[in-house]
C-alpha cells in the first residue's frame, strides 16, 4: 500500500504526478506556470484530467542562473499554501533537494518531498520524518545539483541504482519517514547518458522487485529526444511508449507534463494486464 497525504493506492493502481514548474526558464514550458494564476489553472486542469499528485518545483533541473534557497522558497511556499487551500484532497509534492526549503513547504502543507538529486542534502529526509511527509529517493549518479553528466560510467547501472535508492529509502525509514510513503526513482537522465536511461527502463522490474513503489520521471526528457532524434516539443510519442513499458514492468507513479494522454496509456496497460476492466464492453455482446 502506498500512502501519500490523505490518499492510499493499491499495488496495481497507477498514479499520475503532474508537473507544475514555478520557474521562468523550465526546459519544457519555458516559464508558462511561473506566475500564480496560470500555475493554479494548470493545477485545476491536471486534477480534472486525473492527476492525484501535483509536483511543484522552484528551480530548473538543468544549469542556469543561480537560485538561492530563499528565492526557491519564495516561488514555492506561498503557492503550496494556496494549492492546499483550493484543493484540500490533492497530494502536494515539492521538487527540492534543500532541507530548509523542505521544512518551509511542509509547514505550508506539502505531503511529499521529491528529492531528485539523490540525497545530496541528508537533512531533507530528516525533515520528511519530522512532518510525516513522504519522500522520493532518486538515483542521480552522485552529481551535484543542476549539473549535467560528463562521460559518466557504471560497471552495472541498475546495480548502482538499486544500491543508492534502496539505501536512501532504508535510511529514510530508519529516521522515521513512514515506510508506506517512501518511493524510489531510477533518475532518468540524472547522472546518466541515454544508453544508461534506456537500460534503466529495460530493467525497471528489478527496482519493482525490491518492494518499494517505483516512480519514473520520463516526460519529454533528453534520453527520449536522443533515442528518436526529436526536439523537446516532439517527444510525446516516445514518452508515452516509455510510459507503457514502465507500466508493464510495474512502475506505479508517473511524473508528467501531459496528464490526459498519460492517463489513457496507463489505463490501457492496466486493462491489458487484467488490473482494470474496460470502461465499456459491448463488442460481441449485443
Amino acid at each position: 500500500m502506498l500512502r501519500l497525504g490523505r490518499r492510499e493506492f493499491g499495488p496495481h493502481e497507477p498514479v499520475i504526478m503532474a508537473i507544475v514548474n514555478r520557474t521562468p526558464d523550465s526546459f519544457y514550458d519555458q516559464g508558462a506556470t511561473f506566475r500564480d494564476e496560470p500555475a493554479l489553472a494548470r493545477v485545476e486542469q491536471a486534477v480534472a484530467e486525473g492527476a492525484a499528485i501535483i509536483d511543484i518545483g522552484g528551480v530548473k533541473a538543468g544549469p542556469g542562473e543561480e537560485v538561492t534557497a530563499e528565492e526557491e522558497a519564495r516561488r514555492t511556499v506561498g503557492f503550496v499554501a494556496e494549492v492546499r487551500r483550493r484543493f484540500p484532497d490533492v497530494i502536494i509534492s515539492v521538487d527540492t533537494w534543500r532541507a530548509e526549503v523542505g521544512e518551509a513547504v511542509c509547514e505550508a502543507g506539502a505531503d511529499l518531498l521529491n528529492d531528485a538529486w539523490g540525497g545530496v542534502d541528508p537533512g531533507l529526509a530528516e525533515v520528511a520524518a519530522r512532518y510525516g511527509a513522504g519522500l522520493v529517493c532518486t538515483h542521480a549518479g552522485g552529481v551535484e545539483p543542476r549539473t549535467r553528466p560528463h562521460r559518466v560510467t557504471y560497471d552495472d547501472v541498475m546495480a548502482d541504482i538499486l544500491d543508492v535508492t534502496v539505501g536512501l529509502a532504508e535510511r529514510a525509514v530508519a529516521l522515521g519517514v513512514p515506510r508506506e510513503s517512501v518511493l524510489i526513482d531510477p533518475g532518468h537522465d540524472f547522472g546518466k547518458n541515454t544508453r544508461h536511461s534506456l537500460e534503466a527502463t529495460r530493467r525497471l522490474d528489478e527496482m519493482v522487485a525490491t518492494g518499494w513503489p517505483v516512480l519514473v520521471s520520463l516526460s519529454n526528457k533528453d534520453f527520449v529526444g536522443e533515442t528518436l532524434d526529436r526536439p523537446v516539443k516532439e517527444r510525446l510519442v516516445g514518452t508515452l511508449a516509455t510510459t507503457a513499458v514502465s507500466a508493464w514492468l510495474g512502475a506505479q507513479v508517473y511524473r508528467v507534463h501531459e496528464v490526459a494522454e498519460t492517463r489513457q496509456v496507463l489505463d490501457m496497460v492496466a486493462s491489458i494486464a487484467g488490473h482494470r476492466p474496460p470502461a465499456v464492453a459491448r463488442r460481441g455482446l449485443a
